[in-house]
């Protein structure tokens, strides 16, 4: 087979999913999502550039009366030079992409014979998701071309949102093959010659976790957007309809609009965004905030975490008084949302994502090509977007004061909202529409089909392990921090080992301070995050909260009646409002009054409120319900991860830590004031104290009980040396 051409001819695969190339049936299924879209996209863009000659989009043929005939068709047209193969494997019908293992040999075979029957082969092959990552790296060998692969979706990213779900892990297996399909990004980062990313965030946060990870193959091309859907306001068009809706809620609908848009998600961090709001005067004065939340019919029908935010977000809008100043609409059809740009647009107001993290940030692209200012979180993909447009402000998401400020800056100076509006349109027409994509992702392709860069195959460590088989787990606030000079040696330590050595922090505060603490002293994102003493489990990269958990702990809670008790106590008054969650309550305690803990304790249970009470840096007293505290939470993460409490190094610094050293872990407390505290322990088997504070501490304890090999302690006669 011929495959060199002055030209390029390049084949992509993409083998699950309904994929055709109008009416594109986008949402119908977990399948049929933005992948879908982006390959046909990105087929069309590439066939628009003079140096292609032909791009050929591989997917599977669908022969089944459930879906449309179009699926079935060998080959469809997409322009002069694109066209849809459709090839057949596995069964006539469509079926979702977790059964098409068994099947992608045959798509291979398939394929090769495709090129064998035309006579000539592509110069590249770019496959798109995991089961074309394994098609496409048997194609390249055989072929002999580069391989270059964009992965959408990572599956041990996915396993850890399943996993806080509440999914089990042998659910997890047998309905998502993960097993198979982590195996199989892994051979296919190792074989290819270039891995496409739509953020440096994406290779930082995601790719890391992989045996394959290797930064230099990786380049960032963002993905194209609709320039013909989203576009500046035009004089002719009609948002009545939508600006009735809106006047619903606002007394003066034409002011500046503060636009967020979002799911009802704890990550996305609206309930800050309001707060910062409310407690600016001059903010409230300068605009109008919009917060559009998905759909709803009625709260009530709401999962339990949507719907508590839901609650925060009215809570908050009465305890400011902000009525006649936000808008929070039931209903937007996806049609509206790119009129919705453009209103605010019109009214020369300011898009908002307020996110803890962002990995991508598409709606601030969809919001700078309909003229519009944004204001983004300073984590993530919003870094690169506002680098690359020049049209707004990073924030640091948990900092009220900051948002509020970047905020009424681009809203009260008209100047230099021009500036950063214009500026946003150059930079989408520059960085993210289609035609820029495709001019990028040529430049990044070009010197791996001149031979500057072929593939290698890289070998896989022996006996590699597809998921962590040990971690560490810090309690954050005391056994972490205070030492810079450790913490600075303990993350260098552990940065090599963190594919297969899990890293969690815990605390008694909520998920805000934990990061602002993560960020301020540059620790890398932990795979595991315990907050709230333990009431709260979150897991990177994207801190997917573990709803299950959520569900478990709120067995017999009852916070209102806790409260109705314990303000009658002496000595006990409630801590201020940002630090009560609404799985832990927090008191300020006066020792001169307050009864012991042991008392307070035969107080509630007197009044049937079984609850588990914690001294928290010896003055403040944290309730929390009977099934939460930090070592349950250790324990439920061990046992939905797989990994043995054996096997997991868990150092505390103070009282409120004892439930996680005791037990089965490799338990360790570092040398601090509050180690005191624990000094009962001293004589408990397995219970390591370390002679060094802070992060030299959990470094001394990594080798005490040599976690990164045998992870166990020394033997007895050597135990003291």
């Amino acid at each position: 087979m011929q495959i060199e051409s002055e030209k390029l001819y390049i084949a992509l695969f993409s083998v699950h999913g309904l994929i055709r190339g109008e009416k594109m049936e986008l949402g119908r299924d977990a399948d049929t999502g933005g992948q879908t879209l982006y390959v046909v996209e990105l087929a069309r863009a590439l066939a628009e550039r003079s140096e292609v000659e032909q791009i050929d989009l591989f997917t599977r043929g669908i022969v089944d009366a459930a879906v449309d005939e179009d699926y079935a068709k060998p080959v469809e047209s997409l322009g002069s030079k694109a066209q849809i193969v459709r090839l057949n494997a596995g069964p006539d019908g469509y079926i979702r992409k977790e059964l098409l293992w068994d099947f992608l040999d045959t798509f291979a075979d398939n394929a090769l014979d495709y090129f064998r029957a035309q006579g000539r082969a592509p110069g590249l092959v770019h496959s798109h998701y995991a089961d074309a990552g394994y098609v496409g790296l048997r194609i390249a060998h055989q072929l002999g071309v580069p391989l270059v692969h964009t992965g959408h979706s990572l599956g041990r990213v996915k396993r850890r949102r399943l996993l806080a779900s509440g999914l089990k892990r042998d659910e997890i297996e047998s309905r998502y093959n993960m097993s198979r399909r982590v195996e199989a990004e892994e051979a296919t980062l190792g074989a290819t010659a270039l891995v496409i990313v739509s953020s440096h965030n994406e290779i930082e946060e995601q790719y890391e976790l992989y045996d394959h990870y290797q930064p230099e193959r990786m380049a960032v091309v963002p993905p194209g957007t609709d320039l013909e859907r989203f576009h500046p306001p035009a004089g002719e068009e009609d948002a009545g309809a939508l600006r009735d809706m809106l006047a619903r809620f606002l007394r003066d609908p034409d002011k500046p609009m503060i636009l967020a848009l979002s799911r009802l998600d704890e990550r996305k961090n609206i309930v800050t965004l309001l707060d910062a709001y409310g407690d600016a005067p001059d903010l409230q004065a300068a605009a109008n905030l919009v917060i559009v939340a998905g759909n709803r019919d009625d709260i009530r029908e709401l999962d339990a975490g949507p719907r508590e935010i839901l609650g925060e977000i009215l809570t908050l809008i009465d305890y400011h008084d902000l009525y006649g100043r936000v808008a929070y609409p039931k209903q937007l059809s996806a049609e509206q949302i790119p009129m919705l740009y453009r209103l605010a647009a019109r009214t020369k107001g300011v898009f908002v994502n307020p996110a803890l993290t962002e990995p991508f940030g598409l709606t601030l692209i969809e919001a700078a090509a309909s003229g519009l200012p944004v204001v983004a979180t300073e984590d993530g993909g919003p870094r690169d977007i506002i680098a690359n447009c020049d049209n707004g402000l990073l924030i640091d998401p948990l900092d009220k004061a900051d948002m509020a400020r970047a905020l009424l800056e681009i809203v009260t100076d008209e100047d230099n909202w021009q500036t950063l509006a214009a500026n946003g349109l150059k930079g989408v027409q520059s960085h993210y529409s289609w035609d820029a994509h495709a001019s990028h992702y040529l430049e990044k392709v070009k010197p791996i089909l001149r031979g500057a860069e072929r593939p290698v195959v890289g070998e896989l460590p022996a006996h590699a392990l597809l998921f962590q088989d040990r971690s560490v787990v810090v309690e954050l606030d005391h056994a972490l921090l205070g030492d810079a000079d450790g913490l600075k040696k303990f993350v260098q330590l552990l940065r090599p080992k963190r594919v297969h050595v899990g890293f969690g922090v815990a605390t008694a505060y909520g998920l805000g301070h934990a990061l602002r603490l993560l960020r301020k002293n540059a620790i890398p994102l932990p795979d595991l995050v315990i907050t709230g003493m333990g009431t709260e489990i979150h897991y990177a990269p994207q801190l997917m909260t573990d709803i299950a958990w959520a569900r478990h702990i709120d067995h017999q809670w009852n916070p209102r009646a806790v409260h109705r008790i314990l303000r009658e106590v002496p000595g006990l008054s409630l801590h201020r409002r940002s630090e009560q969650l609404r799985f832990k309550l927090r008191y300020d305690i006066d020792p001169s009054e307050a009864p012991a803990v042991e008392e307070l304790n035969r107080l509630l249970r007197k009044e049937d409120e079984n609850v588990n009470l914690f001294i928290s840096e010896r003055r403040y007293l944290d309730v929390t319900p009977a099934r939460a505290s930090k070592g349950f939470a250790l324990r439920y993460f061990a046992d939905q991860w797989n990994i043995p409490l054996e096997r997991i190094l868990v150092v505390g610094a103070s009282a409120s830590d004892e439930t996680m050293v005791r037990g089965n872990t490799l338990g360790a407390v570092v040398a601090n004031p509050q180690a005191q505290e624990l000094s009962h322990l001293a004589d408990v088997e397995g219970i390591y104290f370390c002679k060094h504070e802070g992060a030299k501490g959990i470094i001394e304890a990594i080798d005490y009980y040599d976690l990164f090999g045998a992870c166990r302690p020394p033997p007895e006669e050597h135990a003291s040396d």
